[in-house]
């Protein structure tokens, strides 16, 4: 192994094609937010495939692409109304179809959302559903009769705001959501609801899609005794919405959803080739469902950690401990890892505390690409953006609106994609975009950093390129290193790679030891906000 020099890099070319995801850094598209074609401000598919290059220049194994299917956009597109359809605001199913091509011909693998908790309440299954108690859908859905005094039928509390019910006067029942009450929740104990999701999958596998990311996997299924959820009693614990003051015991992670994901792997395996699929999972329950959903041959390939997205700090301890959870052990599923996504604030602010942006921006990519498991890169984190201002009267989504100014909002995570500094709207569209360009954005913008060998760009690439071609890195174990805080260190391989970050604002009194060299680095080690992989002489 050298240090890397690559500027450009083609995708891994795995001899086993069979797990061509195993170690793979992934690169996440909000379609939305990335390119606008047709010049109404949103960004749309065709916005998507004319940058396939830029993306395939990063090296990376797949992309995953965001909710583009028919939609009311009240959660933008996480609430679908047609599994099968492409939203007009993103193009034509055959957009999509020359996305693909594209990809393929790039090199690129390519996943997409699937929201299988839930649906838009413009769904024509549930106005099927809510049309009458005997409909051939009326069970497709969590219907519930009220309480004798009226009220809902139990306590539970949406993820966004209040309850998780709401009446509805065609059934004379409450329905269940545990998002927007426009997103009525899917009731997949009934195994006709079920077989529908994966005939809407089988659509997509059939197009050739190379794998899903399945949303909000562990809000699938409820407590169908419909009990209560127990209270919080730790006065210490961050209540900023009705949804926090609980333990969500009993509206979701009920345990047939692993008999629905053997279903799931089932249909994926039944197509030729290897096709990824990877849960989301959050929540208190995350680290054991996470397991539990990858565990053995027979369920998912691997889970969507939110052990890092959520986190408010980046320390030792987190390191640790998260990389504890997956040591490796027979029949253990493979996890993957994200420092930012569409939900969650930029890694930039949401841990920098004030402290040099670009030095953070490096060794958080160094981390991200050193630790075991798949690497999801958020688009222009590669350009280490920070997190975008939005002012309140320009905020969309409605989380952000209902809990502002309580927290950072996932708005400004979603901000246009900065391509050209000079151009207007940043080269993302010649309208107004749906979302305003941060003016902080420019200056980080595609074109500038493309010419400068020394860029955030140009050093992410040669970090991609690097996990490519080192196998420890792409799926070697990982064992953890003693060393005095505010250093974290761990071994990956068969102690083929030393990994070594200075988290801290102060330079380490450690030195590397003999016997190491540097392949890779982000500052100047032992310095504040600096890290080395090394590998042995």
């Amino acid at each position: 192994m050298s240090r890397i020099t690559l500027e450009r890099a083609a995708p891994a070319v795995q001899a086993d094609v069979a797990a061509w995801w195993r170690g793979a850094v992934i690169y996440q598209v909000y379609p939305r937010s990335f390119a606008d074609t047709n010049g109404d401000g949103i960004g749309d598919l065709p916005g998507v495939t004319a940058h396939l290059d830029h993306i395939a220049s990063l090296g990376v194994d797949a992309i995953w692409l965001s909710p583009f299917f028919t939609s009311p956009m009240k959660d933008f597109g996480y609430d679908i109304a047609d599994y099968r359809g492409v939203d007009p605001i993103f193009g034509t199913l055959a957009d999509f179809d020359a996305l693909l091509a594209r990809a393929h011909g790039l090199g690129l693998k390519v996943l997409i959302d699937q929201v299988w908790s839930h649906t838009s309440d413009q769904h024509d299954w549930f106005r099927e559903s809510r049309s009458s108690r005997d409909n051939p859908k009326a069970d497709w859905y969590v219907w519930a009769d009220a309480k004798a005094d009226g009220s809902p039928p139990n306590n539970w509390q949406s993820v966004f705001h209040g309850p998780s019910w709401t009446w509805d006067a065609r059934r004379g029942q409450y329905y269940l959501h545990n998002f927007l009450s426009s997103q009525p929740d899917l009731n997949l104990h009934y195994s006709a609801a079920q077989d529908a999701i994966l005939d809407a999958a089988r659509f997509w596998l059939d197009r050739g899609v190379d794998g899903f990311r399945l949303d909000a996997l562990n809000f699938a299924m409820h407590d169908p005794a419909l009990r209560d959820n127990p209270a919080v009693a730790d006065p210490r614990a961050r209540r900023l919405r009705p949804f926090d003051f609980q333990h969500h015991i009993y509206n979701q992670s009920h345990g047939a959803i692993t008999g629905f994901l053997e279903r799931v792997r089932a249909l994926a395996d039944s197509y030729p080739g290897a096709r990824f699929m990877v849960a989301e999972v959050g929540g208190e329950q995350a680290d054991r469902e996470m397991k539990l959903f990858t565990q053995g041959p027979a369920r998912l390939n691997s889970a969507y950690g939110f052990n890092f997205l959520y986190a408010d700090r980046l320390t030792p301890r987190l390191i640790e401990e998260t990389m504890a959870l997956w040591p490796g052990e027979d029949g253990e599923g493979w996890p993957s890892w994200a420092f930012s996504n569409h939900d969650a604030p930029r890694v930039v602010s949401r841990w920098l505390s004030g402290r040099d942006r670009e030095a953070f921006a490096r060794l958080a990519m160094l981390l991200l690409v050193a630790l075991r498991g798949n690497v999801f890169l958020y688009q222009g984190e590669e350009l280490g953006l920070p997190q975008a201002e939005v002012p309140f009267e320009r905020l969309q989504d409605p989380e952000a609106i209902a809990n502002w100014p309580a927290t950072l909002g996932r708005d400004g995570a979603r901000t246009p994609m900065p391509w050209a500094a000079a151009a207007e709207n940043g080269g993302f569209s010649p309208a107004e975009p749906w979302l305003p360009v941060d003016p902080t954005h420019l200056a980080l913008a595609v074109d500038r950093q493309e010419a400068d060998h020394g860029s955030m760009l140009n050093f992410t690439r040669r970090l991609v390129a690097l996990r490519r071609e080192c196998e420890p890195l792409r799926s070697g174990a990982l064992r953890p290193v003693p060393v005095p805080e505010p250093l974290v260190a761990f071994e990956r391989g068969d102690g083929d790679l030393l990994c070594v970050f200075n988290l801290g604002d102060e330079a380490a009194q450690w030195a590397l030891p003999s016997g190491w060299r540097v392949i890779a680095e982000a500052g100047s080690f032992p310095g504040p906000l600096s890290g080395v992989i090394a590998e042995r002489l």
